[in-house]
């Protein structure tokens, strides 16, 4: 008699994968949590040995919030050897300069002049280092505070890293039991919100990060306190669940088409969904946007909306379809 595991028919394919018994799927259960856990443990390892590189990229957002938001002045200080004995407003000067670098410093240097030396402003144009430029310093204030924040990116980066393989190794648990066309929409669903995550982390690392983070400093001058020090675990978490929520705000128009595909939404319910949809994607930004103020909301509102009503057009679409599928059927 055939094994009805080996039966290859499309009947069975169309029902799903082959028939096992209860230890047979608990052992393969067991072993995908094996390779998961396995492959996590890995990401984490090697996030941890690139622990200084994925600092710099987490980084990179504050160092542009300096470029943008930094206040621009022109006093440098007056040097008299080493040492400063005032400060003084460069551009009002008539002083000759090589390109377009600003003066970092003005030095008094002696200058003959007939028989006698005279005190003359000479400028000096150097880079100056970072820290000395930024708007906000990042600082450790414990012992253990570098290790949490090795730690924290370690974990974060593992997950990101590693999270295409633990979403093959539970498809390839999930997938037998499936039908065909559930596998199809699965495929598709997992395709589609893998893109829309990296899109939805890299528009907040690109653009709205830069935004958020200036506003809360300018948001802490307006209340009366400084914001030139942040502890640098609380940088690091901030930065990875902002990141993390806003690509999972980006899978919207999965949720939403997936709903459509297996018929808990219609293409009309959407269109009347539309105006509530636009106060729902601005609560969805208050939630995600740590610094709540209104100008990032509404960036990150937008493209939320957008994304919706692609959705709204790609369920059209469908219905569409299937309108004239179904006519040519009846005729």
């Amino acid at each position: 008699m055939a094994n009805p595991a080996d039966d290859r028919s499309p009947e069975a394919e169309e029902e799903g994968g082959p028939v096992k018994s209860f230890l047979e799927h608990l052992e393969d259960l067991r072993w995908t949590l094996v390779k998961c856990v396995t492959t996590v443990a890995v990401g984490v390892i090697l996030c941890l040995l690139a622990g200084k590189y994925l600092v710099a990229f987490m980084v990179w957002p504050l160092q542009n919030v300096s470029t943008l938001f930094a206040p621009k002045s022109n006093s440098v200080p007056v040097l008299l050897g080493t040492n400063t004995i005032g400060k003084v407003d460069w551009k009002e000067l008539a002083l000759p300069l090589a390109g377009t670098n600003p003066v970092t410093a003005v030095r008094l240097v002696p200058v003959p002049s007939g028989t006698n030396y005279v005190l003359a402003l000479q400028p000096e144009i150097r880079p100056q280092p970072h820290s000395a430029q930024s708007l906000v310093v990042l600082k450790n204030y414990s012992p253990i505070e570098g290790i949490m924040v090795a730690l924290k990116l370690s974990i974060y980066g593992g997950l990101v890293l590693t999270a295409p393989l633990v979403i093959l190794f539970v498809g390839q648990f999930v997938l037998p039991a499936l039908k065909v066309n559930e596998k199809h929409v699965l495929y598709q669903a997992v395709g589609v919100g893998a893109g829309l995550f990296v899109l939805g982390v890299a528009f907040c690392y690109l653009l709205v990060s830069v935004f958020a983070l200036g506003a809360t400093v300018e948001f802490s001058k307006w209340l009366g306190f400084t914001a030139d020090e942040w502890r640098a675990d609380a940088y690091i978490g901030f930065m990875s669940k902002f990141m993390l929520g806003m690509g999972l705000a980006f899978e919207l128009p999965v949720v939403l088409l997936t709903l459509v595909r297996i018929g808990i939404l219609e293409y009309g319910q959407l269109q009347r969904f539309r105006a509530y949809a636009v106060v729902l994607n601005l609560v969805i930004s208050a939630f995600v946007t740590p610094s709540g103020d209104p100008f990032t909301m509404l960036i990150l509102a937008i493209p939320l909306h957008l994304l919706y009503e692609i959705s709204v057009f790609i369920a059209g679409h469908w219905e569409r379809k299937q309108a004239r599928a179904q006519a040519g059927a009846a005729s």
